[in-house]
């Protein structure tokens, strides 16, 4: 028969996996034990040291040795109890998973008496009186000291950090009313005030930018009550992980719902970008079960489709009410052209789609080969404007016959080759900030940002970190669009966070190169000016690549007169 020691061992290889598993479980007990205040203390990333510390109801001397049994819990008596789990731990398995893999030092309070349990390896080598402190203080070390093939797979300090700060962000959006402090080598990452309001939580976590970007939601059918905050669609992150869900006060992942809220998006943004969203669904316990994984995070929801469309439409109809308001031009003082830069740069517009096959047979620029090799005659290229169809498609002509421009794709190429020239100079001016630029950042970026700060100084900005989570920036590169230095540096930083493991800086610099071209460029539906119709004819010319923009859409098409003929049967052949 199995011993208990090696059961709880077998154990810990479900529910403790990095170091983030630990804290998840540690401060999930302290929830359950009605603490309104937790604090986080890691030492080299937890990788020397966990200790949480919270204000929670305490333990009896009895329930403080019984806490690291296999299978003790107070919180589920019989079977029919975990169709109605409301507490965020229900097994009885994490204390004693970690305590039989780890050395763990408990002190304990209930305002009756207190207690002190040292246990090594699953072994109590200590019990006695402990301070009369209010509320339980566990620590954690040497984890995985005895299992040294699952010691081995341990991450680097940076990304164990990142990992347990994730888990605390989301935690603490999902308890507003609960202050939570995470520390690293004494270093404060994350705090929040336990207010109680979800919006203030927002704001102590990610900042100003995007705090005063939310829009509020509701809605409730049947089955379900939804509500929470989404964000303006001209911020999007690179991957999902601000797009977060909490279900009956527990943080849970699920593919349906991260579709629901995508497809609510679907007409404001990029298909490979996602918003930030908030959402709390409130239902009964019966429709749902959290029992199917020891991490009780991914859940089963049945009734999932109802779900699925109260989510897509309310988020739907909150961003098409708030964000389809325009204002009449003459209440700026702007012309309409002005009117329509200014609409677009907060990327409102339905997305470019640069990344969707070519149906329609691309007819390419006839240029003779030598032209194209040497490249001489076609910087000569004289094109005509002649006006722009569908405030999209810039008309040229010369003597040879017409040309049709997609002015996105064409003023996209332009300023992509020339971010990618001065990207690729050594010796680049850099312009000092009267009034430094303050970024906030979420505490998980920041690290993630922290860790690959000298890609950003490379790229000649200056900064330094400023308070918790914030970067002010005193210079950057002259090479920047004027006007848009902080949204550019905002990409540039987005970039970075979300670099892979391999760094390449050819391919690194490509992409911002896209993307600030991207970003920059004025976009289809958008009526300009002859100046500017004739500042793209000239420039695409000389472009060491005219015929396609940076995703491989085509750039120019040409009618030769033949062409135009012959449709026009003029000529027969």
């Amino acid at each position: 028969m199995m011993s208990e020691l090696l059961a709880n061992k077998i154990a810990a290889g479900e529910v403790i996996e990095k170091i983030s598993s630990v804290v998840k479980e540690l401060v999930e007990n302290s929830i359950d034990a009605g603490s309104k205040n937790i604090v986080v203390n890691l030492i080299n990333s937890g990788l020397e040291s966990i200790e949480v510390m919270d204000d929670g109801s305490g333990m009896d001397k009895e329930d403080a040795r019984n806490c690291f049994l296999r299978h003790a819990t107070s919180k589920l008596y019989k079977e029919e109890d975990l169709y109605f789990i409301d507490t965020l731990g229900f097994r009885g398995e994490a204390l004693a998973s970690i305590a039989s893999v780890a050395e763990v030092k408990l002190i304990t309070y209930n305002n009756e008496e207190s207690t002190y349990i040292h246990i090594k390896g699953g072994t109590i080598v200590e019990e006695k009186k402990g301070p009369e402190k209010k509320g339980t203080d566990i620590e954690v070390t040497n984890l995985f000291y005895n299992t040294p093939a699952r010691l081995k797979y341990l991450k680097s300090e940076a990304t164990e950090l990142a990992g347990c700060t994730l888990f605390m962000e989301r935690l603490s959006l999902s308890k507003p009313d609960i202050a939570f402090t995470l520390t690293n080598n004494e270093k404060v990452i994350i705090k929040t005030s336990g207010s109680g309001n979800l919006k203030k939580t927002i704001h102590e976590l990610y900042g100003m930018d995007i705090s005063k970007n939310l829009l509020e939601f509701k809605g409730e059918n049947d089955d379900f009550i939804i509500s929470g905050y989404a964000c303006k669609p001209h911020i999007l992150k690179s991957n999902r992980n601000s797009m977060i869900t909490i279900l009956n006060g527990r943080i849970v992942k699920n593919n349906d719902i991260n579709n629901a809220i995508n497809d609510a998006y679907y007409t404001y943004k990029p298909v490979d970008k996602y918003p930030v969203v908030v959402l709390k669904i409130e239902t009964d316990p019966t429709i749902i079960d959290v029992n199917i994984h020891p991490t009780k995070q991914d859940v089963k929801i049945s009734k999932i489709r109802d779900l699925m469309n109260l989510i897509t439409d309310t988020i739907k109809k909150t961003l098409y009410d708030n964000l389809l308001i325009v204002k009449p031009v003459e209440e700026k003082g702007i012309t309409p052209f002005d009117k329509v830069i200014e609409s677009q740069t907060a990327d409102f517009s339905a997305p470019e789609e640069d990344s969707k096959p070519l149906v329609n047979e691309q007819i390419f620029m006839d240029f003779q080969k030598e032209e194209i090799i040497h490249n001489k005659e076609l910087k000569s290229l004289k094109l005509y404007p002649v006006g722009l169809a569908l405030g999209t498609y810039i008309i040229a002509e010369n003597e040879d016959g017409i040309y049709l421009l997609d002015q996105h794709a064409a003023y996209e190429r332009i300023n992509y080759e020339r971010y990618l020239k001065k990207l690729q100079e050594k010796d680049v001016s850099k312009v000092p900030l009267l009034i430094p630029m303050t970024i906030e950042l979420s505490p998980s970026d920041y690290i993630s940002l922290m860790e690959k700060k000298d890609i950003l100084t490379s790229l000649n900005i200056d900064f330094e970190e400023f308070g918790i989570n914030t970067l002010v920036i005193k210079a950057h590169p002259t090479w920047l669009k004027e006007g848009y230095e902080e949204e550019s540096i905002r990409h540039i930083i987005e970039l970075i966070i979300h670099l892979g493991k391999k760094f390449d800086r050819v391919k690194f610099e490509e992409k911002i190169a896209i993307t600030l071209a991207c970003k920059m460029s004025i976009k289809a539906n958008m009526h300009i000016s002859n100046t500017e119709i004739e500042y793209i004819l000239e420039e695409l010319v000389k472009c060491d690549n005219p015929y396609n923009c940076p995703h491989g859409r085509p750039t120019i098409i040409k009618f030769t007169i033949y062409d135009l003929e012959k449709m026009f049967k003029r000529v027969m052949d």
